[in-house]
Parts: C-alpha cells; structure tokens; sequence
C-alpha cells in the first residue's frame, strides 16, 4: 500500500477534496470516539436495560445496525396486520435509540477545545490544508475547532463553512469549501434558518449550548438514520445538507477519504461521488491490509467506485493529530 507521503507526491498540483469518517476523530482518541463507549455512556431511560440487551444479544456496538434491525422488525410485523401496539413500541425504541444516540455524544464529547493541545491542532491543521474542499461525516467538533484555530500553524490556512452574520447560513453566496454532510452537533434549525453555535463571549461553549437546546428537545441537524436509503431522504428534504450533497457530486480530479470502512450504509455518498468528476480516490486503510475487516473495506471500496480508479493507503502513515 502507499504511505500519506505517497499520496500528496501523486495529487500534487490536483484539484483535491477529503472525506472524513470517524477515523478522524478516533486518531485523536479512540476511547471517547466509538460505539462501545457511547453504548456504555448511553442511558435510554425506563427502556435502558430492554435495548441494551438488543446490542448484547445481536453482538453489535453499531447504533445504526440496531435501529436497521428495528426497522426490519417493523416490517416483518406490519406484514401480519394483527400487532399494532408491537409496532408502536419497536418505533417509539428506534426513535428513542437515535435521540439518545445525539444526547450521548454530547455527553461524551470534550467540552472545550483546549481538550486538544496545539501542537496537535497544528498538525491537524497541516493535514486539512492539503485539501481544496473538507467533507466530513463526523457529528463532532474536532475538525471545526481544528479549522478555526487561525492563530496556529500554518499561517494562511483559511476555510469557509457558510455562515456569515448572526451565525446563519448563507448557502450559495459564501464560497464554502467545508461541508458537513451528515449534520454535526453545532448546526440547528431555527424557524427554517440554519445557524451554527459558536463559543460566546459569556463564556458558553459549543456543548453548553447543544446540551440546553436538548434540554428543550431541540435536536441539532443530525443525519443518524439506519440505511443510506432513509439517511438520503432526510438530507434532501434539509436545505444545508442537501446543499452540501450536491456539493459533493460537483468535485473533479481527486478525493482522498480518512476513517471510514466504506460501509454500505453511506452507499449515498459514495454513489455521488462516483457520478462526480473524481478520476481517483484514495482510500486509508488501518493495520493489517489482510485483516478480513480490511478485505471487506477495499472490497467495499472497489464495488462502489466504477468510474474511478481506487488507491489504498495505511491510515498510521498519516500525521493527523500526532507526529508519526
């Protein structure tokens, strides 16, 4: 496989755009950013021990593979017509299962960015300038703190994510470069007015304020949906996220993805990025390239790019937050 070094040699001079996955944030720390942990953290109420034993009985961490079983379950149900309060309680567990989902990783998420040192921002930030245009998948903060942080290395490196004044988005009068396709936890909807949180000058933090709005049951923009079918329906009935979508399908040249297994319940993205102008794309891979999980990823890979030629690179050649 190639190393990182490898690849800028290869996209020099390219129009090149990142995918982030969750990888990203793992790199950083994995123990915060995974589902056992956010499984463990998670507290789903007078329901809590019912759908924990779902996870432990279907072997899985995954949030999204057992709000999909939920969902099948539903359909298998309703095919019968003689289990209507059955249903009810699989729907109202599903939705239960993804409020909690975004409570949690509040919960768990570093409260301030002074959690990460500067020299990792500064090394996060090298990495993020190699790049014409940022998508990320990721609901955290990290990649917002590391972008905003002007005041480190390198000098010069600037990106923009839309909004302008009152901190609204302003959609196609900003020459935005970061996208945010799956929503994060500092993007809400205000009367139809997509705004983003910023640290305020009472002192309140990011989390502080996601944390009040959910006390209120004010749920950030938030794609968590359990197949890619359901998680593309939610972004094109969003304005920001459908935006960032349509986005994605108009990049060229080349576009390297960080963190992510090529699951099939991200098909939407990597479909759109097949119909884009991208000739290449450079997949990271992490630990042994022969491990069965690893096989299925460059599998995954290969089968949902057919119109571009696919690169594997090891993912710990990568300088994101610490030197190699």
């Amino acid at each position: 496989m190639k190393s990182f070094a490898q690849v800028l040699e290869e996209i020099e001079d390219k129009e090149v755009s990142l995918l982030l996955g969750n990888g990203f944030s793992q790199a950083w720390d994995y123990s915060i950013f995974n589902y056992k942990n956010l499984l463990t953290s998670a507290n789903f109420g007078s329901r809590d021990q019912a759908i924990k034993s779902i996870f432990h009985k279907l072997g899985t961490y995954d949030f999204e593979a057992v709000m999909q079983t939920m969902i099948s379950s539903i359909y298998v149900s309703q095919s019968f017509n003689d289990y209507p309060t059955f249903v009810k309680g699989i729907q109202l567990d599903a939705e239960k299962l993804k409020s909690t989902l975004v409570t949690t990783i509040a919960d768990t998420h570093p409260s301030v960015p002074s959690s990460i040192t500067n020299e990792q921002y500064k090394l996060a930030r090298i990495f993020l300038r190699s790049f014409n245009n940022i998508f990320t998948l990721n609901y955290d903060l990290l990649m917002y703190w590391a972008r905003n942080m002007n005041e480190l290395e390198p000098d010069n490196f600037t990106t923009d994510d839309g909004f302008r004044g009152y901190r609204t988005w302003t959609g196609e009068e900003a020459d935005q470069n970061v996208f945010f396709l799956h929503g994060g936890l500092h993007l809400y909807d205000e009367g139809g007015v997509i705004k983003k949180h910023a640290y305020t000058e009472y002192g309140e933090t990011i989390i502080d304020q996601v944390k009040a709005n959910l006390d209120k049951n004010n749920f950030p923009i938030f794609v968590a949906e359990p197949n890619y079918h359901k998680k593309l329906d939610k972004i094109l009935h969003n304005p920001y996220l459908n935006y960032c979508y349509t986005q994605l399908g108009k990049i060229s040249d080349s576009l390297v993805i960080y963190g992510h297994s090529m699951d099939e319940t991200d098909t939407h993205i990597f479909e759109k990025v097949d119909r884009s102008g991208v000739t290449d794309v450079y997949v990271s891979i992490y630990g042994d390239a022969n491990s069965r999980d690893n096989r299925r990823t460059k599998a995954n890979a290969l089968s949902c790019f057919s119109s571009c030629t696919v690169h594997f690179y090891q993912a710990e050649s990568t300088p994101i937050w610490n030197e190699l």
